[in-house]
C-alpha cells in the first residue's frame, strides 16, 4: 500500500466517529518488536502550540510498555471491513498471541521507523509530549470511576502529531 502525507488540518473525517465508533489500533515498537491494541478513547486537537492526539492505555496492557520505551506511537484507523481484526486486537494480549503476525493484519514500517498496517484509511504518528496516570481523587463524578475502573486507571499520553498518512490512490 502506498501512502501520501497530509497535514493534520487536512484530516477530513469526524474525530469522534474515527475514535469512538470506528476504533483505532494504538501501536508502538519497531519492525522487529512491536505491539498493538484496539482503543476507542482518545482525542485530536491542539495543545501547547502543537497539533496533538491523546490516547489512554491501561498499565497492564502489553502495549503500555512499548509506548513507555519508545516515547512514540501510531494511531491507525481502518475501513469497517477490518472490525473483526480490531475486535481481536482488543480482546487478546500480545503476551498471549503473536500480534506481529496476526491473520488479516499486515504490518508495514513507515519512513520514521514506526509501525502501521496495510489497509489503513488513516495513520497518525505521534511522539509523546506528556503522560500521566489518571488519579482517582481528581474525578469529579464518582459514577465514572465506578463504571469504568476497578483500580486500574489509564495512563494518558498526549502526543505531538509528527506525520499523518492516507492511502495514495494515484
Amino acid at each position: 500500500m502506498k501512502l501520501k502525507e497530509i497535514k493534520p488540518t487536512e484530516i477530513s473525517e469526524n474525530p469522534v466517529q474515527l475514535i469512538a465508533r470506528d476504533w483505532m489500533l494504538v501501536t508502538a515498537g519497531t519492525a522487529a518488536d512491536f505491539n498493538t491494541m484496539t482503543a476507542s478513547w482518545g482525542m485530536i486537537g491542539e495543545m501547547w502550540g502543537d497539533d496533538v492526539v491523546e490516547c489512554v492505555v491501561r498499565p497492564q496492557r502489553f502495549t503500555h510498555q512499548y509506548i513507555e520505551r519508545e516515547n512514540r506511537f501510531t494511531l491507525t484507523f481502518f475501513p469497517d471491513s477490518m472490525r473483526p481484526v480490531l475486535a481481536a486486537m482488543g480482546k487478546y494480549s500480545g503476551r498471549d498471541i503473536d500480534k506481529m503476525h496476526y491473520p488479516g493484519l499486515e504490518a508495514m514500517t513507515l519512513p520514521s521507523g514506526q509501525i502501521t498496517f496495510e489497509g489503513a484509511k488513516l495513520v497518525i504518528e505521534a511522539e509523546v509530549l506528556y503522560s500521566d496516570d489518571f488519579d482517582p481523587a481528581r474525578f469529579k463524578n464518582s459514577a465514572t470511576v465506578e463504571r469504568w475502573y476497578n483500580g486500574d486507571f489509564h495512563t494518558r499520553y498526549i502526543g505531538k502529531i509528527t506525520h499523518v498518512w492516507i492511502p495514495d490512490n494515484n
